[in-house]
């Protein structure tokens, strides 16, 4: 007896998705190694738009023309001017490395004229002094042999960084001049409303521009003035730790603090009661009011999110994808927020309402129940 219960139609169906997910999926692992550098060119892209429609108006609406003048223009403009700075970054950085042990042997461990004396040392150190000179100066090597070692790395991928640097040009300007269109056939293919859509591509775009002006403004604020600082104050390689105080201003609050104190510290200890003074002065007064102003206004209006999320979401970036970590992590945790915004939105009618006065009389009545109590059930 036969089977007339086959749904063909739904059979189709069910293959086609199986079919679309499967190569899908093989595509994606296909080009990973190129995820992230063409999603830094997409959102490169979205933030110069406004810039390239002006062109295309300019230029009577040559596209192309106007796609290839904001390729060159985002090279010369922003690609030029950090590609000079890691080269003076990395210069100053192999210096720091290999005049660091030299440097802590004659001052650190220089006997009576070093940095701390024998006689500065507390009581309970003074027999082990030999065995704290000796670590002290494994620890400085090996310190610069990593910095020698990350440098070498970094020379080795060269090659790697021009070709990636070239993809994203080179999709740059396809983004530019199709960008529309191609964003138009990937929202086409989502089932979701109109206004949920660009509520996605809203949120992205708020959040990468939020971070670029916001997280990367206040960091380059931070680190420049930070650097001037040190500058004035003789410190070797001040664009060096002023590049790394721009990085750790990412964390809001600490930042660039966990340069200049220890810094400061060290000047104190060596005599230039002035120069420690004056770094400390500078750094509480004007560095660290930069943060305090303009972190709230540039990163936390346009972005939406909690510091909390923006922190976790910028360190998981940069575990994941690396420097471009700084700019992709967050706006993946907003999209996750936004999603998570939309289903509850979807599915309000299926979802139990939440009161967060009955949460928090809750969580008090656990805080102050015996372990074998349980809360009690709303009325």
């Amino acid at each position: 007896m036969s089977d007339t219960s086959f749904d063909v139609d739904r059979f189709r169906m069910s293959f086609l998705l199986l079919l679309v997910g499967l190569i899908s999926l093989g595509f994606a692992m296909m080009i990973r190694d190129f995820i992230t550098t063409l999603l830094l060119a997409a959102i490169t892209t979205g933030l110069c738009y406004p810039a390239y429609r002006w062109l295309v108006a300019r230029f009577g609406g040559r596209e192309s023309l106007a796609s290839m003048v904001m390729v060159v223009g985002v090279f010369v403009l922003i690609i030029g001017p950090l590609l000079l700075l890691v080269s003076i970054v990395t210069t100053q950085a192999l210096e720091i490395a290999q005049s660091l042990q030299p440097w802590i042997e004659a001052r650190l461990l220089a006997g009576p004229d070093g940095l701390l004396p024998h006689n500065d040392l507390p009581r309970f150190l003074l027999p082990y002094e030999a065995q704290i000179a000796s670590k002290l100066g494994e620890f400085v090597g090996q310190f610069g042999q990593f910095v020698l070692d990350a440098l070498a790395s970094a020379g080795r991928g060269t090659a790697a960084f021009v070709a990636m640097l070239f993809l994203m040009l080179y999709a740059m300007f396809f983004f530019f001049r199709d960008g529309a269109a191609m964003l138009t056939r990937i929202l086409y293919y989502m089932p979701l409303r109109s206004v949920d859509e660009m509520r996605l591509i809203g949120r992205f775009s708020s959040v990468s521009r939020a971070t670029i002006k916001g997280m990367l403004a206040v960091g380059v604020a931070q680190g420049s003035l930070a650097g001037v600082a040190f500058y004035w104050v003789g410190i070797p390689g001040s664009v060096f730790w002023a590049t790394i105080m721009t990085v750790l201003s990412i964390i809001p609050g600490l930042a660039t603090a966990l340069i200049w104190v220890p810094t400061a510290i060290w000047l104190y200890l060596d005599g230039q009661v002035l120069e420690s003074l004056g770094l400390t002065v500078w750094c509480l007064s004007v560095v660290g009011t930069v943060d305090n102003l303009l972190r709230p206004r540039l990163v936390g209006r346009d972005t939406q999110l909690s510091a909390l999320l923006i922190l976790v979401s910028t360190f998981g970036g940069l575990l994941l994808f690396g420097a471009t970590g700084f700019l992709i992590g967050p706006i993946l945790g907003a999209l996750f927020v936004t999603v998570w915004e939309i289903y509850g939105e979807a599915f309000a009618h299926y979802l139990p309402e939440a009161d967060i006065e009955h949460v928090r009389s809750g969580l008090a009545q656990l805080s102050h129940a015996p372990a074998s109590a349980e809360p009690s059930e709303p009325e």
